[in-house]
């Protein structure tokens, strides 16, 4: 936004109030105003010039939060040495396991703790 000056301000106010039916002369209320119009257009612009950069610091600070959930979640890269493709040599089909054996070593009895005679 454009920064406020004090001087508009208190021309718009004054305008605003000529049209409503009250005019301002010079005196002690025109000085208070013009007072209040002073550090109103102060507070404005400084609010403004926080608020830039205090949007500046948070788009910093979010594309930094961006840049580690990247980096995190990016997939890695693969080892230094690469991979040798593997020869086309067939491959051998396994036997089927004996379903006999499985069963056996399953239900191998487990030691038992031995008695300790006193």
């Amino acid at each position: 936004m454009k920064e406020i000056k004090s001087d508009e301000l208190f021309a718009n106010l004054t305008t605003f109030l000529k049209d409503k039916g009250i005019e301002l002369t010079e005196g002690s209320y025109s000085q208070r105003i013009r007072q209040g119009c002073d550090l109103l257009a102060d507070a404005v612009n400084l609010t403004q010039a926080g608020l830039a950069r205090a949007k500046a610091e948070i788009d910093e600070k979010l594309e930094h939060m961006r840049r580690i959930i990247h980096e995190k979640t990016a997939p890695k890269t693969p080892a230094a040495s690469p991979k040798r493709p593997r020869a086309a040599t067939p491959r051998r089909k396994k036997a089927p396991a004996n379903k006999t054996s499985r069963a056996v070593r399953k239900s191998a009895p487990q030691r038992r703790p031995r008695n300790k005679a006193v």
